[in-house]
């Protein structure tokens, strides 16, 4: 992509120019966490040092700014996802409480006999919930199984979802495999049958524009850290409808309307499902994160991101022994591989001496890794400030491995 502006987006994340074990850092693991632009930062540092106080609750003009900007940080977000109504937007710790809080709601809800179906593919977060879900209403976990490449088996989803499926979860990007789901073609066919949907956007936040409601999705998950903001916040979208309906994840301040020893009444939404007080300042941030993204645009980060993983993924296949895991027609910037006969923990471990960040192990999908019978692959992950020359000295690096540990 010869327009992409790499060399000044570049100079927004001051964490690039330093250096690893004596090397250029070479950022590749941001399926787990992306890099920080120094706009987000700079808002973190005004929010500390300007306007610093709690929010909702205040007369005084610290709570009043603070709020303000919250609540604008609500607003953004609702706009980027396109949700109908702003209470549809509820600031979470991350991906993990959002998907949670739907489980918490749900195990009031369902009963033996009922079914939902959750992908292969999903990362633990978007599986053990659901289980302890399962486990406290009698309810049967269904797997939509996966094929060699990556993908779904989507003749095997139509055989699954009937009369008794009462919920789907399935992510819109594989973390593991980087594989995009056909999420559409899978809120279509539960709908059919009267089943919520919940998709977890954690990896497809940072490079897809989701929309909600042409998606016609029932909840949808992103964590801000992936996708340029600071950790410790997150957003549960969750259709109006159906948040009305779920219990309460969480009691506490701010969540109630009334409360009195004998009776409580919660509080309308959001704050229904915000107890406490928040990451105000990551809620800020998360905003910022996404103006920020938003000024690049979506279309040519994906594009962009596109011609790296092409790059990356022809000069990985002429590595003698290399095996890539997930090569599904629809992918993202994602690569797990391994090279035969070698440990991935060896590869990651001397690929780092190079000063390359990529990441190791099962990646918190641990039954994609038995269904390959392997015990974790190398993963690197792509963002649009990483370069082709990054992408060059990741495949000497490995070529490098490779001759030290054969």
């Amino acid at each position: 992509m010869t327009n992409f502006p790499i060399d000044k987006i570049r100079l927004d994340f001051p964490i690039l120019q330093r250096k690893v074990n004596g090397k250029p850092l070479v950022y590749l693991d941001n399926a787990a966490t992306s890099q920080t632009p120094k706009q987000v930062i700079d808002c973190i540092v005004e929010y500390y040092s300007l306007y610093n106080a709690n929010i909702h609750r205040g007369v005084h003009t610290l709570s009043q700014e603070a709020t303000d900007a919250y609540e604008a940080a609500r607003e953004k977000i609702r706009v980027h996802f396109n949700a109908k109504h702003r209470e549809e937007i509820i600031f979470t710790s991350g991906t993990t409480e959002g998907i949670n809080l739907v489980a918490h709601g749900f195990s009031k809800r369902l009963k033996k006999g009922d079914e939902v179906i959750v992908s292969a593919l999903e990362h633990h977060s978007n599986i053990v919930p659901w289980q302890m879900m399962c486990e406290e209403t009698g309810a049967k976990l269904r797997v939509l199984p996966m094929l060699p490449n990556g993908e779904l088996d989507m003749n095997a989803y139509a055989d699954l979802v009937n009369a008794n499926t009462k919920l789907v979860f399935v992510n819109h990007i594989s973390n593991a495999l980087g594989t995009i789901n056909p999420i559409k073609q899978i809120i279509e066919k539960a709908k059919k049958v009267g089943a919520a949907v919940l998709i977890d956007g954690a990896q497809a936040a940072p490079h897809i524009k989701a929309d909600v409601q042409d998606l016609d999705v029932d909840f949808y998950v992103v964590s801000a850290h992936k996708m340029c903001g600071p950790t410790g916040v997150g957003v549960l979208f969750g259709k109006k409808t159906w948040l009305e309906k779920l219990h309460p994840y969480q009691g506490g301040g701010e969540m109630i309307d009334q409360v009195s020893f004998e009776q409580t009444t919660y509080a309308g939404l959001p704050h229904k499902f915000e107890a406490g007080t928040p990451n105000i300042c990551g809620g800020i941030a998360f905003g910022a994160a996404i103006d920020y993204m938003n000024t690049i645009g979506f279309e040519a980060i994906a594009q962009y991101e596109h011609d790296l993983l092409v790059k990356a993924t022809q000069a990985l296949f002429e590595i003698d022994g290399l095996k890539i895991y997930g090569t599904a027609k629809e992918k993202t910037s994602v690569i797990s591989f391994n090279i035969e006969g070698i440990h991935p923990y060896d590869i990651g471990t001397i690929v780092d001496k190079l000063g390359i960040a990529v990441r190791t192990g099962h990646h918190c999908a641990k039954p994609i890794m038995d269904y390959y019978k392997i015990p974790g692959t190398v993963r690197a992950s792509f963002a649009f400030y990483n370069t082709f020359e990054e992408v060059e000295a990741l495949v000497q690096a490995v070529k490098k491995a490779k001759e030290m540990l054969s």
